[in-house]
This record gives C-alpha cells, sequence and structure tokens, in this order.
C-alpha cells in the first residue's frame, strides 16, 4: 500500500514542526495532552494529532520514533483520533530518570484507560505497528523495525467505519522536547485472524 506523507491533516497544528517526504519533527508545547475523566476526572484534549484519514477495513501502519524527552510525561507515539471521547494512543511516557513508561491508552466514550510496563531511560528510539481488523485493533512494538511484540488489543465502539491515525507528541507537564517520526509505511495487515477456538455462535450450531 502506499503511505502520502502529505495528505496527513493536523488536529490542533502545532507552533514548530517540520515535514519532508522522509521525516517528520514535532517540538511539543508545554501542557498539551490527551486524556478524558478516568481516575481523577481531569480532561485534557489539546495534543497536536497528524493523520490520515481512510476507509479501509484490514492495514498495518508502522513508524518509527525517536525522541529527546526529559520531563514528566513528556511522550511521543501513535494515535487514532476519531474525536475528543474517542481515540487509542500508544507512547512511551519519561517519568524520572530510573524509568519511563511504555504504555497505551484507550478512549471509548468519554473514559481513558492507561496500560503500561517500565523500561529504561536510556531507550530513545521505538517502532510501533498498528493494525486494524474492521472495529478491532492491535499495538505493537519495537526496538528493531522487525521484531514486534503485542503491546494491546482493544475494540473501539465508533472505529468500524472510515477512521483517521497518525501521529502526536505532547508535554503535559511544564516542558518541550524534539519528537522524530520516520520509517512510516501502510501495508497488508499483519495482525493475522485469529485461527484458534471457534465463536460462541459457531459452538452453538455443532
Amino acid at each position: 500500500m502506499n503511505f502520502d506523507i502529505r495528505k496527513m491533516k493536523w488536529i490542533r497544528e502545532p507552533l514548530d514542526y517540520s515535514i519532508c517526504d522522509e521525516k517528520i519533527e514535532i517540538i511539543t508545547k508545554p501542557h498539551t495532552d490527551l486524556w478524558q475523566r478516568t481516575y481523577y476526572h481531569f480532561v485534557n484534549d489539546n495534543a497536536p494529532v497528524l493523520q490520515l484519514e481512510t476507509d479501509k477495513k484490514y492495514f498495518s501502519f508502522i513508524v518509527k520514533t525517536q525522541f529527546e524527552t526529559k520531563c514528566r510525561f513528556d511522550q511521543c507515539g501513535i494515535v487514532m483520533y476519531l474525536d475528543s471521547e474517542n481515540w487509542i494512543k500508544a507512547s512511551i511516557e519519561y517519568e524520572n530518570e530510573e524509568y519511563q513508561h511504555l504504555g497505551s491508552v484507550v478512549t471509548n466514550n468519554g473514559y481513558s484507560d492507561w496500560a503500561t510496563t517500565e523500561i529504561a531511560t536510556t531507550i530513545k528510539h521505538m517502532w510501533y505497528r498498528f493494525s486494524r481488523r474492521e472495529d478491532d485493533y492491535c499495538i505493537e512494538c519495537s526496538d528493531d523495525g522487525v521484531h514486534f511484540k503485542q503491546m494491546r488489543i482493544c475494540h473501539m465502539w465508533n472505529g468500524g467505519n472510515k477512521i483517521r491515525f497518525g501521529i502526536y507528541a505532547c508535554s503535559p507537564e511544564d516542558s518541550s522536547f524534539k519528537a522524530i517520526f520516520t520509517n512510516m509505511e501502510m501495508l497488508e495487515c499483519k495482525w493475522l485472524a485469529h485461527n484458534g477456538q471457534k465463536p460462541d455462535e459457531e459452538l452453538c450450531n455443532i
């Protein structure tokens, strides 16, 4: 599949960025984030997002991220932003000098969750693979762009028709850093159909 970076469109264009055929750079603005309600009823919906629109029901999108994060919650990664209350993101969030969080957030109907694992702060790049099978989605990560590991499988209640997906970067606290996105590809779906247990409705007909 062809991935045309020139067809990507901003939701909340950042003040400082550059785009060429093979690279996107974003300088984050302080106090920008994506989060909805859960845990402490905080809402922040002002992170810059650059996305491509598609009606393809089966595909995979790959991107490499490089970052110079240095303050708590600095983050950049992949996103599928449908509207303020329905979106997915995956990223590495800086925490402190000892560790950072590799994780994902799924927001359905205005409530976010957050699934994470701690990784070393020496990691300053990560590949992500975002895959769609109709209204279900898979997020994977890789440190070399070849071997991908599953981070998350989820369902999006409003994600069955035309969608938008791409990249984002933000600094929720009083910080700013450079995020670099390269190696962007749109491929045939690498998230293969499940070949194990049959769905319940099929079992019931046996």
